[in-house]
């Protein structure tokens, strides 16, 4: 435990209402602040706000999932642990939208790798968007504060995984710096599986961090709990109507209204805007739901001449951001462990024995990912009763994402790698460092031909100095109803070209501060 963090936690487990737990049709509470929401954002509010002395309720849409009971299998933990059981997409379904649905939130299942926003984009948000509040010497502390909260550390050699040794000097051969990756973890059991959760608790996820400290402070957490509108008197946040729905039958179990003077929305940058939507609050801008970025990316898949085995170690141990920002090239790669099921679909081998062939061959392939910095160019939209993220790789940026791929083969192959599968719903591999720039080179931008994933939402509630461009203000008020803040990727203005994790710890944090101040 962080030495700031004074409190005593349970060894094992978390205080969690429960569906199961709730006996009545209906609830009527009372709190200083609610808390829409328990992962990076939430989490930090819910912690902060019950330090400071409030009565705190952290509403969770999720179930609450015991890390004991984690099955460290992602097919399994896509059904549990994921948004809309890992099926949530863009409207063309071409890209996978991945977001936690559980206590903790996405910390549960993210691959814990942290960046401090770099100065770039906090003088970038400074110029463009007033954020000048934002900068360096105010944010460090935050940075700094949550580091030590969440052990913040750059992988150790004895953690580095089987894949990544290969293309650290892949990428030395070709000149290219070789970045250490920083994650939230402490002494990892080299297991591999971060995006199904971390049985062994080595992970500072939420779940094992914030939410024990800020219960031990009297935060009280309610689990499949779907918030299902903000109220608000006159332009004051007031609270919020919610519902428990019983996650075995899908059915409402009970209506729940909770009072609150203070409500902080950190449901994540798909729910918090359609919250909003629903609520018909914070809107004069026009901009709620709007400036939707989510990193796209994808994984090339290199098939080497002997067994990898790259099935354990750091998830993420190494990076390359040479070209990361956007005048520069706009897109960062990552070396990844590939669990079995995210191999089976990464390539498109074929079927039948082609397919087999491929899956035998597993033990032989490693991945290198290519993140782009995407424009703020998408919209998540709440129509005819259902969620829309309407969302395309736009040209400017596959141009982008064709660089990085093209980096990426040449440092596969510049590794020992002796074929490469390109993720794409068509067949297509390269046999040779001499056909990377040509068959790369000849891809098009079209839509559902390739298999995007994304782990970083963000941007829909645009954080800013001017009520009618951008949502949310510079301290992360809403600019429209008061005591009605936002502590999610909402917040940010642009897309950043690094994991946004941290991003968030830090804006929580800092928020948060500014939410005890007002409220003191």
């Amino acid at each position: 435990m962080a030495k700031n963090i004074n409190v005593k936690v349970a060894k094992q487990g978390l205080k969690v209402t429960q569906a199961s737990d709730i006996a009545q049709d209906k609830l009527h509470l009372k709190a200083d602040a609610v808390i829409v929401g328990s992962g990076a954002g939430g989490a930090i509010a819910a912690f902060e706000l019950a330090r400071a002395g409030k009565k705190v309720i952290v509403l969770e849409a999720g179930p609450y999932i015991p890390s004991e009971k984690f099955s460290e299998m992602l097919a399994v933990a896509m059904g549990t642990l994921y948004q809309d059981h890992g099926g949530q997409s863009n409207m063309n379904g071409d890209i996978a939208i991945l977001q936690g649905a559980c206590v903790g939130g996405s910390t549960v299942v993210n691959a814990a790798l942290c960046f401090r926003t770099p100065d770039y984009y906090l003088k970038l948000w400074g110029k463009q968007f007033g954020l000048t509040n934002l900068n360096m010497a105010a944010m460090t502390p935050y940075f700094e504060k949550v580091e030590r909260n969440l052990n913040i550390k750059t992988v150790g050699s004895s953690e580095t995984s089987p894949g990544a040794l290969l293309i650290g000097p892949g990428m030395k051969k070709l000149g290219f710096p070789e970045g250490r990756a920083r994650r939230n973890i402490k002494d990892c059991a080299l297991t591999g599986s971060c995006f199904s959760g971390c049985a062994s608790d080595r992970k500072q996820s939420m779940l094992v961090t914030y939410l024990p400290w800020a219960v031990a402070h009297g935060a009280i957490i309610y689990a499949d709990t779907r918030v299902t509108q903000v109220l608000a008197e006159g332009n004051k946040a007031s609270g919020v109507l919610a519902e428990v729905i019983d996650p075995a039958t899908g059915k409402k179990k009970a209506d729940v209204r909770i009072d609150a003077p203070i409500v902080v929305l950190a449901a994540g940058p798909i729910q918090t805007p359609l919250l909003l939507q629903k609520s018909k609050l914070a809107n004069s801008s026009g901009q709620v739901g709007k400036n939707f970025a989510c990193h796209p990316t994808l994984s090339v898949t290199a098939e080497f001449p002997f067994e990898v085995n790259d099935f354990h170690g750091a998830t993420h141990s190494l990076y390359m951001d040479k070209h990361t920002l956007p005048e520069k090239g706009g897109y960062l790669l990552l070396n990844a462990i590939q669990e079995p099921v995210e191999a089976s679909f990464q390539a498109e081998p074929g079927t039948g024995k082609p397919y087999v062939a491929y899956m035998s061959g597993y033990k032989n392939t490693i991945r290198l990912i290519s993140l782009i910095h995407d424009k703020n160019v998408g919209e998540v939209r709440w129509e005819n009763g259902q969620k829309q993220i309407h969302y395309t790789v736009d040209n400017d940026d596959f141009e982008a994402m064709k660089k990085g791929l093209i980096t990426t083969a040449r440092i596969l192959f510049a590794a020992g790698a002796r074929k490469l599968y390109l993720p794409s719903s068509n067949k297509a591999e390269i046999e040779s460092a001499a056909q990377v720039e040509s068959v790369i080179g000849a891809l098009k931008n079209e839509p559902a031909r390739y298999k995007y994933t994304s782990f970083h939402p963000q941007g829909t509630c645009r954080m800013g100095r001017d009520a009618k461009t951008t949502v949310v203000n510079p301290y992360g008020e809403t600019h429209d109803v008061k005591n009605l803040y936002v502590a999610d990727a909402s917040l940010l203005p642009t897309s950043i070209g690094y994991n946004p994790s941290e991003t968030v710890y830090a804006l929580a944090s800092y928020i948060s501060d500014r939410i005890v101040k007002a409220h003191a």
